[in-house]
């Protein structure tokens, strides 16, 4: 099993735009387009902690991808080391701090953004913020774990749904934060109509592909295969905090 790890690597997004960044490649450009899809809304969480109202925040997180999606950032902040998460903070921090002034005095909406983002959900989802979370940087990186974690669940589910055990998933789920001493084996199997030792078992199977599925969408941010174990640690830290 350790011996496949490696060839997730053959197209993860982020290795794929760092190795074909000075080529421009349309490869390297679908690639970041579709991390920048993922992980935006974090940024936009961050940059509205930093005070910003939801029009500029709007604006800047539209603006920041722009430039990012046409390589001017690219090119520069490529060198930072290995994760996506850090090249993309490293990079906005810059940003906000060179083009704030410039942007505010532009015209509102004055071209049309490479990257259609949901801005509006953005806000409501921002204003659902645990209020304690007083630091920009704090919001940031927890939004980014739970994005990689509703992504993981999303896959999850699709993964039962297209072979017909969606309402399975949906009874299981629960068991992928619960203690184990936590689980009643005797009512999930109940509710699924299953056996206590098929509940189990079930669990034991849901879990397990967890790990392996949420270790692939962290190797999509990370340019190493030996990456992988730091950044899931860093992760459910920031979950934890």
């Amino acid at each position: 099993m350790g011996g496949g790890r490696p060839a997730v690597f053959v197209t993860t997004h982020w290795s794929v735009v760092l190795s074909a960044r000075e080529k421009g490649s349309p490869q390297s450009a679908a690639a970041l387009e579709t991390l920048c899809r993922t992980y935006w809304y974090p940024l936009y969480a961050y940059v509205r902690r930093q005070g910003h109202s939801p029009p500029d925040a709007q604006d800047l997180t539209q603006e920041f991808f722009a430039r990012l999606l046409q390589k001017d950032y690219l090119k520069a902040a490529a060198r930072e080391k290995g994760r996506f998460r850090t090249f993309l903070i490293v990079a906005l921090k810059r940003f906000l701090a060179n083009e704030w002034d410039r942007l505010r005095a532009q015209k509102r909406g004055g071209g049309q953004p490479p990257l259609s983002l949901d801005t509006e959900l953005a806000e409501q989802r921002y204003q659902i913020e645990p209020v304690a979370e007083t630091s920009a940087d704090r919001v940031f990186e927890r939004r980014w774990a739970l994005t990689l974690l509703d992504r993981t669940l999303a896959r999850l589910r699709e993964e039962f749904a297209a072979t017909g055990r969606a309402r399975e998933f949906d009874g299981l789920k629960v068991c992928l934060t619960a203690e184990r001493g936590e689980i009643s084996y005797r009512e999930i199997g109940a509710a699924l109509e299953m056996s206590d030792g098929a509940a189990r078992v079930a669990v034991h199977r849901l879990r397990r592909r967890f790990r392996e599925v949420f270790r692939e969408e962290i190797a999509h941010t990370v340019t190493r295969p030996e990456e992988i174990e730091d950044e899931m640690r860093y992760l459910m830290s920031a979950l934890a905090g």
